[in-house]
C-alpha cells in the first residue's frame, strides 16, 4: 500500500526527532546550529508544517544522518509529503475538522490494520449516514450545524475511501454488546447500520466481536480508540498510532507505552469476547428483530 503524504511527513519528523535524542540535542540546539526559529523547528518535529529538501538535507548532516541511502529516502519522503492536497484538507472541510482527525484521515490512507475500540456506537468510518448525523446531532449543543454537516459529509467520504475495492486494511472491531440494542436515529437507522455491517462482515471486510452481557468478560472502561497500524519502511520498524477520542474532544498519541498499553486491553476485550461467527448471529438477530 502506497505511502500517503502524511505519512512520508510522519516518518521524516520521526526520524528528526530520533536522530536528535540519540546526539542528546535540544530543539533549541538545532534551531541555533541551523539558523532557523525554535518554533520551526517544533513545528517540524509536530508534523504541523513539512520541511523542504533544501533545508532536510543540511539538517540531517547536523543530526549525524549520513547514509546516502538513508538520507535519499528521507529527501524523498520530505518531497512527497509535500504533494497533492487531500480533499479534507479543502477550506469546505479542513477549518471544520480537528488536527487529529486530519492527520488520522491522512494516515489510514497507508494503514495495514486499524483496531477500532467502540463500547458506545458503531466507528466512525463505519456508519451509514443516517447512523453519523444522529450520532451528531446529539452534540448540537456544542457543535454548530455547519461543522456537524462537514463532519457527515466527512463520515461518508471516509466510508466509501472503505470500500474501495482494490485496497483496505485489516480491521478488527470490538463492540459491546449495548450498541446493537442502542436505537441511534431509532429503529430503522439501527437496522440500516447493523445490515451494513453484515454486508461487511459477510465481504471479509472486518472482524467483529461482540462484548457479551450475560457471560464473565473484560468490561470495557476506557473511552473510544482506535490504534493504526503503518506498514513498515526501509529504515524504520513498524510504526502504530493511537486515535483516542472522548466527547467532542480527540487526539493523536505517540507514546510507544501508551500504545502498547491500548494494544494490551483491545486483545485481553477482543479474547474475552463472543468469537466472530457467534457475533454476526447476534448482529443478524438484532437487524431481523427491528423489521
Amino acid at each position: 500500500m502506497a505511502d500517503s503524504p502524511y505519512v512520508a511527513r510522519r516518518r521524516v519528523r520521526l526520524a528528526i526527532r530520533r536522530a536528535r535524542d540519540a546526539r542528546k540535542a535540544t530543539q533549541g540546539d538545532v534551531a541555533e546550529a541551523m539558523e532557523w526559529s525554535l518554533s520551526k523547528v517544533m513545528r517540524i518535529e509536530s508534523g504541523e508544517v513539512t520541511i523542504s529538501q533544501n533545508d532536510l538535507r543540511p539538517l540531517l548532516t547536523y543530526l549525524g544522518i549520513k547514509d546516502k541511502a538513508r538520507v535519499e529516502s528521507l529527501v524523498a519522503a520530505a518531497k512527497l509529503s509535500k504533494q497533492r492536497v487531500q480533499w479534507w484538507e479543502t477550506p469546505q472541510y479542513r477549518d471544520l475538522l480537528t488536527p487529529a482527525i486530519v492527520q488520522l484521515m491522512g494516515l489510514e490512507q497507508s494503514a495495514k490494520e486499524i483496531r477500532y475500540f467502540y463500547p458506545m456506537v458503531v466507528p466512525g468510518r463505519l456508519q451509514t449516514p443516517a447512523y453519523t448525523r444522529a450520532v451528531l446531532e446529539t452534540f448540537s449543543g456544542e457543535l454548530s450545524e455547519e461543522t456537524i454537516e462537514a463532519r457527515v459529509r466527512m463520515r461518508e467520504k471516509r466510508r466509501e475511501t472503505f470500500l474501495d475495492p482494490d485496497e483496505h486494511p485489516d480491521v478488527f472491531l470490538v463492540l459491546d454488546e449495548s450498541v446493537l440494542y442502542r436505537q441511534v436515529g431509532g429503529a430503522e437507522v439501527l437496522r440500516e447500520q447493523l445490515e451494513h455491517l453484515l454486508t461487511l462482515i459477510g465481504d471479509r471486510r472486518i472482524a467483529v466481536r461482540i462484548i457479551p452481557f450475560k457471560e464473565q468478560s473484560p468490561i470495557p472502561m476506557l473511552a473510544t480508540y482506535e490504534i493504526v497500524s503503518l506498514a513498515a519502511t526501509e529504515g524504520d520498524e513498524d510504526e502504530a498510532v493511537l486515535y483516542r477520542e472522548s466527547d467532542t474532544i480527540d487526539e493523536i498519541v505517540e507514546d510507544k507505552e501508551k500504545i502498547r498499553r491500548h494494544r494490551e486491553i483491545f486483545d485481553r476485550v477482543w479474547h474475552g469476547a463472543y468469537d466472530e461467527q457467534t457475533s454476526a448471529g447476534l448482529i443478524k438477530d438484532h437487524a431481523t428483530a427491528l423489521a
